[in-house]
C-alpha cells in the first residue's frame, strides 16, 4: 500500500452460518523468495500460484530493478530470467518495498555482497521500522548503510566489494534477519555460519537447497547452526508455491467463532516453523481438522476443515511457540475474546516491531470493544468473554497493519455489534482477495464505517 493511498473504512457485522470453501492465495514467505532466488540463478525460474498482493509485487519490481526479467504470465503464474548470484546490476532508481519488512530485509540481503549501490525506502509504517537488525550483521561482509536516525528507511546500501564469510548469532528469533544473512552468503567466499537458539520459519534453508546450494542445517548445543557454502551457481527451478498459512488464519479462526460454520480451507502449507496457530486453537478445543495430508515441493501441505468451537478454553500459548505463529497473534487474541477464561501469551516482543506495535494497537481495540486485557513488555493476556458475549461496536485504528484490519473484521463476525476499522486498504499488501473470498462464505464485511 502507497503511504499516500486513500484510507477505506470497513465495516463487519454478525452474520449466518459461515460455509464452503476458502481458497487463500500462495504463501507470502515463499513468494517473495522464490523471486529473489530465481533472480540470483542462471536461467529460467518459473513460479506457479504467486501471492499477487502489493507486497510481493514490489519485490517483483525490485528484481527488476535489479537487472532479472521477471514476467506475469497470468493465473499467479510468473517466470524470471536470473542474472546469476553476484549479478545484480545497480538500479537506476530508488526501490520502493511499499509495507513489506520481509521484502525490503531479504533484497538488503541478496544485494549486500555484490559492489554495488541501492536506496530503499517505503510507506509510513516500513519507514518507520528498525533495519539496523539487519544492517548490523550484513556490515559483518563489508556492506556499509546509511540511513535515518535509528537506522531507518530511506537508507542506501553499499554493497561490499571483497566480502568475508560471517559467523553470526541472531540475538532475537527473526526469519528476517536469518534470511537476509544467508542471501548475502550467497556471493561470500567459503562459509557463511548463522545460529539462530530458536527455531524459525525455514523456508529459506528449504528453497536454497532446492536451487542447488550448498546448505547443512544441524541442532547442537548452541543451537540451530545453518552453514551455507558460499558462491554456488543456483540452478532454475520450478516453484509451486502452497497457500499461506498467515492467510489461512481468517477464514479457520472466523469459522470457529460464527455459530454452525463449517469451512474447509484447501492445499496449505503446515511447516512445522509455521503452524504453531492450528496448533494452538486445537489445544483451546478448536474443531480444527487436517484432512488429505501430502508433501508439496518439498513442503507439509494439508486441507484444513474448521467448524464452529462454542466451547473454546483459553490457554498458555509456550513462549517457544511464538516464532511459528508471529503474524497470527493478532487474530487469535480475537478468538481467545470469544473463548472461556484468560489466554496468555508470552515471549512476543517481536509483534512490537511488526508493521505497527501489534501488541498496543490489538489491546486498544479490543478493549474498545469491550475485552479485558492486561500487556507487558514481551507478553499480553485475553481474558475471553465466551460465545455470544462479546459486545463489539468499536472502530478500531489498523495502524496501516493488514493483520490488525483484518483480526477486527473478523471479530465483527461474532460480536453483538458491528466491529470497524479506520483504514481496511492495507489489506491488499498480503490477501488482495479478502473481501470476496470472505462474502463467498457467508460474512457481511462492507467499506465503510457502521
Amino acid at each position: 500500500m502507497s503511504s499516500h493511498a486513500t484510507p477505506i473504512p470497513m465495516t463487519s457485522s454478525a452474520c449466518g452460518p459461515l460455509s464452503g470453501v476458502a481458497e487463500v492465495p500462495g504463501d507470502k514467505s515463499i513468494s517473495h523468495r522464490s523471486l529473489i532466488l530465481g533472480a540470483m540463478c542462471v536461467g529460467e525460474t518459473t513460479i506457479s500460484g504467486l501471492l499477487e498482493g502489493d507486497d510481493v509485487l514490489d519485490t517483483a519490481r525490485a528484481m527488476r530493478a535489479f537487472g532479472a526479467e521477471v514476467t506475469d504470465l497470468g493465473g499467479g503464474n510468473w517466470s524470471v530470467h536470473g542474472v546469476g548470484v553476484g549479478g545484480f546490476a545497480e538500479p537506476d532508481g530508488v526501490i520502493d518495498c511499499g509495507n513489506s519488512g520481509t521484502g525490503v530485509r531479504l533484497i538488503m540481503g541478496a544485494m549486500a555482497t555484490s559492489p554495488i549501490t541501492a536506496t530503499f525506502t517505503g510507506d509510513a509504517s516500513l519507514n518507520g521500522r528498525p533495519m539496523a537488525r539487519v544492517t548490523d550483521p550484513l556490515a559483518l561482509f563489508g556492506t556499509q548503510a546509511f540511513g535515518r536516525k535509528g537506522g531507518r528507511l530511506p537508507m542506501t546500501i553499499v554493497g561490499a566489494a571483497e566480502p568475508v564469510p560471517v559467523r553470526y548469532v541472531v540475538p532475537v528469533p527473526s526469519a528476517q534477519v536469518k534470511s537476509a544473512v544467508l542471501l548475502a552468503g550467497l556471493n561470500a567466499p567459503a562459509k557463511t555460519v548463522v545460529i539462530e537458539a530458536e527455531a524459525t520459519r525455514d523456508h529459506t534453508e528449504r528453497m536454497l537447497a532446492g536451487f542447488g546450494a550448498e546448505i547443512t542445517v544441524e541442532d547442537t548445543d548452541e543451537g540451530r547452526v545453518i552453514t551455507l557454502t558460499g558462491q554456488p551457481e543456483l540452478q532454475a527451478q520450478h516453484v509451486d508455491v502452497p497457500r499461506d498459512p498467515s492467510s489461512a488464519a481468517f477464514p479457520v479462526c472466523a469459522a470457529l467463532i460464527v455459530p454452525g460454520s463449517d469451512v474447509l480451507v484447501p492445499g496449505i502449507g503446515l511447516n512445522p516453523t509455521r503452524a504453531g496457530l492450528f496448533t494452538t486453537l486445537r489445544e483451546m478445543g478448536a474443531d480444527l481438522s487436517y484432512e488429505n495430508e501430502r508433501t508439496e515441493g518439498g513442503e507439509p501441505v494439508a486441507d484444513l476443515r474448521a467448524k464452529f468451537s462454542p466451547d473454546m478454553k483459553g490457554i498458555e500459548v509456550p513462549p517457544a511457540r511464538a516464532a511459528s505463529m508471529i503474524d497470527e497473534y493478532p487474530v487469535l487474541s480475537v478468538v481467545a475474546a470469544f473463548a472461556q477464561g484468560q489466554t496468555m501469551m508470552r515471549g512476543v516482543k517481536e509483534l512490537r516491531v511488526k508493521e505497527s506495535d501489534r501488541i498496543d494497537a490489538m489491546a486498544k481495540g479490543l478493549r474498545a470493544n469491550g475485552v479485558e486485557v492486561e500487556e507487558g513488555p514481551d507478553w499480553w493476556a485475553v481474558t475471553g468473554l465466551g460465545h455470544g458475549n462479546v459486545p463489539g461496536g468499536a472502530t478500531c485504528a489498523s495502524q496501516l497493519d493488514h493483520r490488525i484490519a483484518m483480526s477486527f473484521m473478523i471479530m465483527g463476525m461474532a460480536a453483538n455489534a458491528p466491529v470497524s476499522v479506520d483504514d481496511g486498504a492495507p489489506i491488499t499488501t498480503s490477501f488482495p482477495i479478502f473481501e470476496p473470498l470472505m462474502a463467498q462464505l457467508g460474512a457481511n464485511v462492507a467499506r465503510g464505517k457502521a
